[in-house]
């Protein structure tokens, strides 16, 4: 069937629905992607216009395809050892603390999976068989599902070291060749969840080191501050966060000591 065009009206009013469920304001240009990964559900729900997909998300009962619609609009765009500054400070940093407890790990926004068991593959190297985690949490389901897989096309390996692709990842064969599969020790370390940063957060464990990288760039000021202050809930004095190389806390929060460039270490919640 033909769906029609999106008005700006429509736009507009998915704008404010993903801004609320998510958060993430989008920008004026991100009409036709819009319109291009929404289209495919109007179709298999039999409907005419954008309006009409609203009202349909927006009823009692929806809440799978109002997860659906998040899922698909959500940027997901990663790669095993991204910035590789960061991991060679990560690695630093596990191999001083090798003879102590291991510290626990919170990859948030952590998409399709890449970064947390980049992290766990690190941990691995230091750590073994000892006992260890590493949290993976992400709004989106579809992305978490593929997480929980660990299937991925080679491509997305091409910046992790060779030592670290040749043992941890099985390379497919048949069908799945140009693929490669996170081994089932890694695999096992690795907890994903759904978690929205813009709720209030809680762990079981307040992490050591939490991932938020290239994530604050999709928001305005006050909603950083907002994320910022409820990740830091799950933050150890001391911890350590990671940021992007593009973004900054600078005038989003006190809490936190700049180490270097995107590294900052967190001074405690405020009193």
């Amino acid at each position: 069937m033909q769906v029609d065009l999106i008005s700006n009206i429509e736009f507009d009013q998915i704008r404010r629905f993903f801004q609320q469920e998510s958060g993430i304001c989008l920008a004026d240009t991100k009409r036709s992607l819009v319109s291009g990964r929404l289209a495919g559900r109007l179709r298999a729900l039999k409907l005419d216009n954008f309006n009409a997909y609203l009202s349909y998300i927006a009823k009692q009962g929806n809440e799978l395809e109002r997860q659906m619609a998040v899922d698909l609009l959500t940027t997901n765009e990663t790669y095993f050892y991204r910035e590789p500054k960061h991991f060679a400070f990560l690695e630093k940093v596990l191999t001083e603390k090798q003879g102590e407890k291991a510290p626990l790990i919170w990859s948030a926004a952590c998409s399709s999976g890449e970064e947390p068991y980049t992290i766990a593959m690190l941990m691995a190297e230091v750590f073994g068989s000892r006992p260890w985690q590493v949290l993976g949490s992400d709004i989106s389901m579809r992305m978490l599902e593929s997480g929980r897989t660990g299937l991925y096309p080679l491509s997305r390996a091409k910046e992790l070291p060779t030592h670290l692709l040749k043992k941890y990842c099985l390379k497919g064969h048949g069908d799945f060749d140009g693929y490669l599969l996170v081994d089932d020790k890694i695999k096992q370390h690795v907890q994903f969840a759904q978690r929205n940063l813009m709720e209030p957060q809680q762990l079981d464990t307040k992490a050591d080191i939490i991932f938020l990288r290239n994530v604050l760039i999709y928001f305005d000021n006050k909603t950083k501050t907002q994320i910022i202050n409820n990740i830091s809930r799950c933050l150890k004095p001391n911890g350590l966060l990671f940021i992007g190389h593009s973004e900054s806390l600078h005038g989003i929060s006190e809490q936190f000591t700049a180490l270097k460039p995107a590294l900052y270490r967190f001074k405690g919640a405020r009193s």
